[in-house]
């Protein structure tokens, strides 16, 4: 006799899980990580004490769901930018980059961690863990990619990533933190990823590079 779950009961599962994070970000957002008790997480998310406490038995790992759910790639095929043409990879990298920074909720997530994070410093660690560096990552290794592929000389993988996210980030996302109102159009957005991925053809593009 097997023990595994059937299909329904996983299917159930992951709906209540998705409830659960979905009310657990609207309760942070709305009274802070100390604000939020998980008692008040399961009456918002229409599941049982124990329900909750069996996915997420504290606080903290709710949060790191959170983290990690807000920085995942919805659609697999962005995880795999084309390989041999830096131009079409960073680009696919960096607007899916502006597409994770300006979706709703990304500002306030931030503004949260930074709000707490005197007292509570492991939602900084879980933050920069679960969410930053998976995603760094990935561009540090596309890069690596590249430099094998001859489409891109870097010495420094790490510092040359660093570099594109932070030309975007630093129009797209961080003037947020500070200005309510910032929220540049489309264009603007697509242009600085535009400028940010020529910048870097221009200092990294390898022998073999895709070029005009």
């Amino acid at each position: 006799m097997t023990t595994e779950p059937s299909t329904y009961h996983r299917r159930v599962a992951e709906q209540k899980r998705a409830a659960i994070i979905e009310a657990a970000t609207r309760l942070f957002l709305d009274a802070g990580y100390a604000g939020t008790s998980l008692a008040k997480v399961a009456e918002a998310s229409g599941v049982s004490k124990a329900t909750l406490f069996k996915q997420f038995p504290t606080k903290a790992a709710l949060f790191d769901a959170i983290v990690t759910e807000s920085w995942r790639v919805k659609d697999e095929d962005d995880l795999r930018p084309p390989t041999g043409d830096l131009r079409a990879g960073l680009t696919a990298i960096g607007r899916r980059y502006v597409a994770l920074l300006a979706q709703p909720g990304m500002a306030a997530l931030f503004r949260i961690v930074i709000a707490e994070l005197p007292r509570f410093p492991e939602l900084g660690e879980a933050h920069f863990e679960r969410g930053k560096m998976p995603y760094f990552d990935s561009v540090r290794h596309y890069l690596d990619t590249e430099n094998a592929l001859g489409t891109a000389e870097v010495d420094d993988t790490e510092l040359a990533a660093t570099q594109f996210l932070g030309m975007i980030s630093n129009y797209v996302f961080w003037p947020r933190m500070l200005l309510m109102n910032w929220s540049p159009d489309d264009a603007s957005m697509a242009r600085v990823v535009d400028e940010a991925v020529l910048m870097m053809e221009a200092r990294y593009g390898g022998s073999s590079s895709a070029r005009p």
